[in-house]
């Protein structure tokens, strides 16, 4: 008797369940929020009727779909009394999640950012149609609405996304061309250097969550973000190192202040320069910063 048979139920959860939190996160931006949408899932999924499933990757994922839209609902009262602006939680993501251009780009904090700005409903069509290509009938079955109702969602919230990210995303190349002119320029204390890199325009947000010191709103403009950094780094004391990691598959820092994790930094860069910095710092976000996690689009 082979004692590693499993059942059918086990078998199509595991087979999909990278797919599966990966879905979870992009709609709610925690690794821990997606986590316990997936147990959830679990426990419906083992009491269906595989019988009458035709397709069990749909299935799942209109299971997890709706899981994450009851927790979507709760997050966003607990996100109105958070302390600051609510970054979502960075991932340190494996070489092929960076190689997939479109999921990394779905995937990245700036894009995620933007999603917060959505809707629940509106945030789960759109990530289902945008990032994992779903069917409107598929996201109708998911969301309890009907197709022609979810192609209006879908338009919408592709419109209010299109109109805030950048219009000419950077290639990975030149994402990691910029950071490592931001990381030498960091490293050395070279504030030109620095005004070299940074956008006019560029936007700092961080996310301390009432732990850490962090701006209680997002700091616009190239001179007051490089005195706001300059003026945090002189309250922390201490000698704060950068080190480049990939960051839910694109280049960030994970910066040490004496040795110790103090955040992670993304960012979004076009046409060269950096246009948006997003520094996660609240230690109940950084727990998987140094072990990979699986995301895939498929």
């Amino acid at each position: 008797m082979n004692d590693h048979v499993t059942d059918p139920a086990t078998e199509a959860f595991v087979a999909h369940r990278n797919l599966l939190f990966t879905v979870a996160y992009e709609m709610l931006g925690s690794a821990a929020d997606a986590e316990d949408v997936l147990q959830e899932t679990w426990l419906r999924w083992v009491k269906v009727d595989l019988a009458q499933v035709q397709d069990q990757r749909a299935y799942l994922v209109r299971i997890t779909t709706r899981q994450a839209l009851n927790r979507l609902r709760s997050l966003k009262r607990r996100k109105e009394a958070y302390v600051g602006p609510w970054l979502p939680e960075p991932l340190l993501t494996a070489p092929d999640v960076a190689e997939d251009v479109e999921l990394s780009e779905n995937l990245s904090l700036a894009l995620m950012f933007i999603l917060e700005t959505l809707s629940p409903t509106e945030r789960a069509v759109f990530v289902l149609r945008e990032v994992f290509d779903f069917g409107y009938d598929d996201i109708a079955a998911a969301i309890g609405k009907s197709a022609a109702a979810v192609r209006q969602i879908a338009l919408r919230a592709r419109r209010h996304v299109d109109a805030r990210r950048p219009r000419t995303p950077a290639s990975p190349e030149e994402a990691r061309a910029a950071l490592d002119s931001f990381q030498r320029a960091l490293a050395t204390g070279d504030l030109q250097g620095l005004l070299d890199v940074l956008a006019p325009d560029v936007v700092f947000v961080s996310d301390g969550g009432g732990f850490k010191l962090a701006a209680l709103q997002p700091v616009v403009g190239a001179d007051k973000v490089l005195r706001y950094m300059a003026g945090s780094a002189d309250k922390a004391g201490g000698v704060l190192t950068g080190e480049p990691t990939t960051v839910n598959g694109n280049p960030g820092l994970l910066l040490r202040l004496d040795g110790e994790i103090d955040g992670v930094l993304a960012f979004r860069v076009e046409n060269a320069r950096v246009t948006g910095l997003y520094y996660v710092r609240n230690p109940e976000k950084l727990t998987r910063v140094e072990s990979e996690t699986s995301l895939t689009s498929r």
